[in-house]
């Protein structure tokens, strides 16, 4: 079974969050879920992602590493949307990753230092027609990255929510989420 560090989006630790990582839980794997935020969630995206920009994205990377350092290196990193940017900073910086999975975002490796690192597998997830995810570059991303190792893979999701997985939120699409899930237990089962 793997062990999992789990980073939430701009909305904070919601109740869809934590499902989500219950799922995990369920399936017998291990889920660590910090809280970025210390408690505060919002009810819209705009104003989370106001709340982050306040924070400062560069402290929402460090609060992500902060998470870790207590924890094994053999780690899967999990993150929704604004949590791909701890996730994927440290399966791409701290050394013994055994996987990454990055749903409604990606960002280009380069931002963090260079390439994927060689094998480590990582999953990405996002709708096709996202305003977020296929209009602001992230789509982009994911392709670049699957082109430049042969341990990523791309799942698109037919729609235009950004925060489909997340239960608790009007975005949720629950055909599109239970597929997510099933294929991240999926790489789990593989990663661990």
């Amino acid at each position: 079974m793997a062990e999992i560090l789990l980073f939430h989006h701009a909305q904070g630790l919601t109740p869809g969050v934590r499902d989500f990582a219950d799922s995990l839980r369920r399936a017998g794997h291990t889920v660590h879920l910090p809280d970025l935020y210390a408690g505060r969630v919002f009810d819209s995206l705009d104003d989370g992602v106001a709340h982050a920009g306040d924070i400062g994205f560069g402290e929402i990377i460090e609060r992500g590493r902060r998470a870790a350092e207590p924890l094994p290196t053999t780690l899967v990193y999990v993150g929704f949307s604004l949590g791909v940017l701890p996730a994927q900073a440290l399966a791409q910086t701290r050394p013994g990753a055994r996987g990454a999975v990055l749903c409604h975002a990606c960002i280009p490796p380069a931002e963090f230092g260079g390439e994927w690192p060689a094998g480590v597998p990582v999953q990405i997830h996002g709708m096709d027609a996202d305003d977020y995810f296929a209009g602001e570059g992230d789509l982009d991303a994911a392709r670049a990255l699957v082109a430049s190792t042969s341990d990523a893979e791309l799942f698109l999701y037919a729609g235009d929510r950004h925060l489909f997985a997340d239960s608790s939120l009007p975005d949720f699409d629950p055909d599109a989420a239970a597929l997510l899930t099933e294929r991240v237990l999926h790489f789990l089962d593989h990663a661990g």
